[in-house]
């Protein structure tokens, strides 16, 4: 009997369907692309510092493999569960096959609040899980990585553990790990990195001067923190940040680097020295020329989209823009460079790191960030034909594209994926 989908992994599962059909792909292949080839529950009993112990629940789930290893990030958080694990395992396999990586798509992880932990419960914790999946992780099988609530110290211990437990040393198992563990440069920065370039891609092909552009950002985490000086050496003017906290306006612009050094003093970027404070929120809906959404899932809805004042968007979030939402903007002639190509700089340098793992020789600043622009932009001209060739009718939008980026996208990502299940036989 077919698995019942929770309305939560049903939405992620929209834009397949769109793809679908304008593929004209038959409702069982569209069954097999909604399914994931395996999804593991683990439970972890760890010893707090209290003396106490507490168990939590883990998950990994590995979506599609038919182009490669599953790969994909590890999550702390209260929320994680297994439904949006299984989400963020089927969003994988798009981002990486629409960016032609060898890959599919593969997430975990825990239920927990990393923010109330010690390091020595997360070191259990971590070390706990290792164990638990080690059977189902591996360079050639399933490859691991940093998400939301874990970072490079997590990632090593991951790695301890498992090289404990398979007996050789095979630093490929696990990406975003610390240089002196075989990490990649300009992996911090690779996601804000992927999104730059993205945005200079969209803004090249759909004729948005640069020079002068006023850019808005809802979200100043690890994402985006260095898009806006990426931007501002171009002579894009830094109208509108925002953190969780709250945000700054300026509309003659803001200099980044002193943006960042206020951030690092005070943890946030409200009240900018010549800046107008503003919530949260608000730079969504700036009088800007790009904005780059980089903070939460669902910050623009069927509520605000009509408001955004913005030309481009170039998600730097995850889902930040509702389905709904995504139809206004596309009839109002706005473009959006969906999240699985804009961020998929990230997933991209890890597998770099995993190339490099596996020759064990690892290269430059110049040679990552040279191959980066190559995958992202040659991903994007992908997206975009894709976008102009595709037959459907938009006499109703003022759109130069025949289809919404988003739906190029997973139409780009759905044909890969596709074609490699019928070259192994598993369709």
């Amino acid at each position: 009997m077919a698995e019942k989908k929770s309305n939560l992994y049903e939405e992620s599962l929209r834009p397949l369907k769109n793809a679908a059909d304008i593929l004209n792909l038959e409702s069982d292949i569209v069954e097999a692309l909604s399914s994931p080839e395996r999804a593991l529950i683990v439970s972890l009993p760890v010893k707090m510092d209290n003396g106490r112990i507490k168990v939590f629940e883990g998950y990994r789930v590995r979506h599609n493999t038919a182009r490669g290893p599953a790969k994909g990030g590890i999550r702390y958080h209260p929320k994680v569960c297994l439904d949006e694990v299984k989400s963020l395992a089927f969003w994988m396999s798009i981002k990486n096959a629409v960016v032609g990586i060898p890959y599919g798509g593969g997430k975990g992880g825990i239920t927990c609040n990393p923010k109330e932990m010690s390091l020595g419960e997360l070191e259990r914790l971590t070390r706990g899980y290792a164990a638990a999946i080690a059977r189902c992780v591996g360079p050639d099988q399933d490859i691991p990585a940093p998400d939301v609530g874990t970072n490079a110290q997590i990632m090593g211990w991951f790695l301890d553990e498992y090289l404990k437990i398979s007996g050789k040393y095979d630093a490929g198992v696990i990406t975003s790990k610390p240089l002196s563990l075989g990490g990649s440069r300009g992996r911090n920065t690779a996601t804000g990195r992927g999104v730059f370039f993205a945005t200079l891609e969209a803004a090249r092909v759909f004729g948005i001067p640069l020079k002068g552009a006023r850019i808005a950002i809802q979200g100043y985490g690890n994402v985006a923190r260095p898009i806006p000086v990426y931007l501002h050496d171009l002579g894009c003017k830094i109208v509108a940040v925002s953190d969780s906290v709250g945000g700054a306006y300026n509309p003659e612009g803001m200099n980044p680097m002193k943006l960042a050094d206020f951030k690092a003093k005070t943890r946030s970027v409200k009240g900018f020295p010549g800046s107008t404070e503003m919530d949260t929120a608000d730079p969504l809906t700036a009088d800007c020329d790009i904005l780059i959404p980089a903070a939460l899932e669902n910050q623009i809805t069927e509520k605000n989209a009509d408001d955004v004042k913005a030309k481009l968007l170039v998600e730097g979030a995850n889902g930040p823009t509702t389905s709904k939402a995504d139809k206004i903007l596309y009839e109002k002639g706005a473009i959006v460079v969906p999240d699985v190509l804009a961020n998929a700089g990230g997933v991209t340098v890890s597998y770099f790191e995993w190339v490099q793992n596996r020759m064990g020789y690892y290269w430059s600043d110049e040679e990552v960030d040279e191959k980066l622009k190559r995958v992202m932009t040659d991903a994007f001209k992908d997206v975009y034909q894709t976008a102009k060739q595709t037959q459907i009718d938009t006499s109703f939008a003022k759109q130069p594209l025949k289809v919404d980026m988003r739906t190029a996208a997973y139409v780009t990502a759905v044909r890969k994926i596709v074609e490699a299940m019928q070259a192994l036989g598993r369709i």
